[in-house]
């Protein structure tokens, strides 16, 4: 969560998932939030982290089904 909070992402968000104000590892739905909401919210995250620390997060979850590269063009 240091890095993401590091990386001003506390408190953002994409639909109804964001990543949490209080412990930036969380992602909350603050209702109606979709599972590509949170997929959303990983990979700015992701990218985020990346391009300020150069370190690649990696998710511990595990996506199920089929998923478009891009989840904001659901």
């Amino acid at each position: 969560g240091r890095l993401i909070e590091a990386s001003g992402l506390k408190g953002k968000r994409i639909g109804g998932a964001q990543i949490s104000q209080k412990h930036a590892n969380f992602i909350v739905n603050l209702g109606g939030a979709r599972a590509a909401d949170v997929r959303g919210l990983m990979e700015m995250a992701q990218a985020e982290v990346k391009k300020k620390f150069n370190i690649e997060l990696q998710p511990e979850v595990r996506w199920i089904g089929e998923w478009p590269s891009n989840p904001a063009d659901e």
